[in-house]
């Protein structure tokens, strides 16, 4: 942390399109490793059929869900690091990195208590029915005893990227889902000394991956960070504060994600089996974007940790410029090799409601870029009240369009997919004019000529 002594010491001030893409980098191939693997339990689990492949997705949307709605764990101590980088505050550093480590293990143990009693209620409420109910709620009840490890990790991560250290996390997670996809051929399958479990061996193998990944992170922090002085009760309520805001903005996200879920699990099994294929490839695209929200949310804390708000709004255009030009790509990429995909990720029986859901889904990519980009540079500067704001009038409008084609029993994939367009609009419209013009208390708001 000594090594930056001042905003114009950093390497962005003079190199931003290089410091940037340096930062960006490791954490774009540690945020894929996750999605890598999500990719392959999908394309194993379709092997089995639609029903196993259906239940697969019901219990990894609602665990990635519930897993999400606590990121305020990486996210607020990111921020909270990432301003301390910048004012040279390691003590600070470190009481926050730990308070965060120390709320993950108590909510990670409280999660196994509230989901092994609710876990199958929740599976019904997702239109989850025979067969696949089954499946879904053996597949969570085996994932919940990873909470603890997951939210320790995710805690864990944030600390280090506060700390401008996005390569540790990348050689952490590219452990965790090495480790876990050679157990997910073993179990699911049956190789060697191991049964053939299906469902549940993929739940095994990614909970067995995940406590080996909790233990060497917590490891690397203290070797980082050595041990706090004291935890102040105050940064409790600080974490808390943006666990909340988080929360409301997380929860309401995967909310409607989950009823997106729901709703094509009720269309038909295949409809479900087809929207799992597209809903996996689009969150491993989304997290291809986060990669460029991470780095840019570490750059502008440090900045605005040092108060050099031109330099934090150069951060701000930079993660813009590079985020829609990625969105494009991705389109082309989703367009041209569709084929491949249908191969890989879709059952025979699901292919017919596939095709037009996912060029519908390829093209929200650019816009979707920008909504990404935006979030990385509200996390970075703290601004999360309006990022909940944000997503309230997002969910509320994506909501209002899954309520208008139940109700009028027009219900397809594709329109589906549609609602979830003008959800991701809603989305970037609210993070651009937090930013440019600079609408409210925005943190980045150009004042005495800046």
């Amino acid at each position: 942390m000594n090594k930056l002594t001042s905003a114009m010491d950093h390497p962005f001030v003079k190199a931003p399109n290089r410091t940037f893409f340096l930062l960006s980098v490791p954490v774009l191939f540690s945020m894929v490793a996750e999605p890598v693997t999500g990719l392959v339990d999908t394309a194993f689990i379709a092997r089995l059929g639609a029903e196993p492949l259906a239940a697969l997705g019901v219990g990894t949307m609602l665990l990635s869900g519930i897993f999400w709605a606590f990121s305020f764990l990486g996210v607020g101590s990111q921020t909270e690091v990432g301003q301390a980088l910048g004012r040279k505050e390691q003590g600070r550093a470190a009481e926050i990195g730990y308070l965060a480590l120390v709320i993950g293990l108590i909510l990670g143990f409280l999660l196994i208590i509230f989901l092994w009693f609710s876990g199958e209620l929740i599976v019904s409420y997702m239109g989850a029915n025979g067969t696949v109910h089954q499946l879904a709620s053996e597949y969570v009840k085996i994932r919940l005893f990873g909470a603890p490890a997951i939210l320790l990790t995710t805690a864990a991560f944030g600390i280090m990227r506060g700390l401008q250290d996005m390569r540790t996390p990348l050689w952490i997670a590219v452990f965790i889902n090495i480790i876990n996809i050679v157990l997910d051929a073993a179990l699911i399958f049956g190789l060697g000394p191991f049964p053939a479990l299906g469902i549940a061996g993929a739940a095994l193998a990614t909970v067995f991956s995940q406590w080996m990944g909790a233990i060497i992170v917590v490891i690397i922090v203290y070797k980082q960070l050595g041990l706090p002085e004291r935890l102040h009760a105050a940064d409790i309520r600080r974490l808390f504060q943006i666990g909340g805001d988080m929360f409301i903005r997380t929860g309401l996200l995967l909310f409607y994600l989950l009823m997106a879920t729901r709703t094509a699990t009720k269309i038909s099994a295949e409809a479900g089996a087809a929207h799992q294929a597209i809903r996996q490839f689009w969150t491993f695209t989304a997290l291809f974007l986060d990669a460029y929200s991470v780095a840019a949310q570490s750059l502008i804390a440090f900045f605005i940790g040092q108060n050099n708000l031109p330099v934090a709004r150069k951060v701000a255009v930079v993660i813009c410029k590079w985020s829609f030009v990625t969105g494009c790509l991705l389109t082309v990429i989703m367009i041209a090799g569709q084929s491949l995909f249908v191969k890989l990720l879709v059952p025979p029986e699901a292919v017919g409601v596939f095709t037009t859901a996912w060029l519908i889904a390829s093209f929200s990519q650019p816009i979707n870029a920008i909504a990404f980009a935006t979030d990385g540079i509200h996390w970075g500067t703290g601004d999360f009240g309006y990022l909940r704001n944000g997503m309230i009038a997002a969910t509320t409008t994506g909501l209002l369009g899954i309520f208008f084609l139940e109700h009028y029993e027009i219900q397809s994939l594709e329109r589906l997919w549609i609602v979830t367009v003008f959800w991701i609009i809603v989305r970037t419209i609210a993070g651009v004019i937090r930013v440019w013009p600079g609408i409210g208390s925005s943190p980045l708001k150009p004042h005495d000529g800046v």
